[in-house]
């Protein structure tokens, strides 16, 4: 093994500005090859262990694809059907693991277990998930923004729903690129400030009204009112988040060109209308298929640094 320094991507904010413009460049790149049909194989003989606590779709499926593309394999593990789910301490897990494959991803609950993985892995870690943060999601976002309209830089952004982990790294987000991030929640469903740092306070602005929230913004996403792990308030919540339902009436508070999103999957009628996220500003399926690229852009970031071609 080499005594480099192992680079995890656990948060947004462990890259900096520089890092996600070449990040966001190369995932440009490897979607044009994907859609060229050009073998790419960086990372031939490469072994990602996907490790799953949380149940996913679009996870599994752009991580195993992902690193198949970029000449790699998978090993898609439950912590369920391993010694995990059987008390196996997380720190010996990840010296086991990480002696075995080159990169590891983990979809998890608690960003405390994510951390004390990393902590005792060989190799880079990825946070797939957890209930504080999502970067590779955002990641994909603000890809797919840049593909519409460009650099996100100096943007209005309008978040309308739960303060959960697509809002924390939201904000992270928008400290990082530069953009302002206003942000509705309904009354007890607001920001937890442990998980905010300090220093981001000038990037976001709270409203009480989504619709005040989503006045000329260039892009308004949101998300499932209710997230994994919180199945039992979910008709207290639906009741407590009634008005922040995106509609045809919200989006027209935006400007006339703002983009939808939502990462999926969405209930439609709930978080937002069909006419919404079915209708011409809705870009949420290449939204969905950008966690490929992305995903690959990171992979080959974290394992072989910044590439010249």
């Amino acid at each position: 093994m080499s005594d480099k320094k192992v680079r995890h991507y656990l948060q947004f904010k462990d890259f900096s500005l520089d890092e996600y413009e070449y990040v966001l460049e190369r995932a440009r790149i490897l979607k044009r090859k994907f859609k060229n049909y050009e073998t790419y194989h960086p990372l031939h003989d490469r072994t990602l262990a996907m490790i799953f606590e949380k149940h996913s779709t679009r996870t599994r499926l752009s991580f195993e694809a992902g690193i198949f593309q970029l000449g790699g394999h998978a090993v898609f593990m439950s912590t369920r059907d391993t010694q995990l789910g059987r008390g196996e301490p997380i720190e010996d897990a990840a010296q086991v693991i990480s002696r075995m494959v080159d990169i590891i991803m983990i979809r998890t609950f608690g960003q405390d277990i994510l951390h004390r993985f990393a902590e005792n892995s060989r190799v880079p870690v990825i946070n797939g998930l957890t209930n504080e943060y999502h970067p590779c999601q955002v990641l994909a976002d603000i890809f797919t923004f840049y593909e519409h309209r460009g650099p996100i830089a100096g943007k209005v952004v309008a978040w309308v729903g739960d303060a959960n982990n697509m809002l924390y790294t939201w904000i992270e987000a928008a400290q990082i690129l530069g953009f302002k991030l206003r942000v509705s929640t309904p009354a007890g469903y607001k920001l937890e400030r442990s998980l905010v740092a300090p220093e981001s306070a000038p990037f976001y602005e709270e409203f009480d009204d989504p619709n005040e929230a989503c006045s000329g913004a260039d892009l308004v996403t949101t998300d499932v009112w209710t997230s994994m792990g919180f199945e039992a308030e979910n008709e207290v919540r639906k009741a407590a988040f009634a008005e922040w339902c995106v509609d045809t009436d919200m989006m027209g508070r935006a400007k006339a060109d703002a983009l939808f999103m939502h990462c999926l999957p969405a209930h439609r009628g709930e978080e937002v209308s069909a006419e919404v996220i079915d209708g011409p500003q809705s870009v949420v399926w290449d939204e969905a298929e950008n966690r490929l690229h992305v995903q690959k852009a990171l992979m080959e970031f974290l394992l072989l640094g910044k590439l010249n071609h």
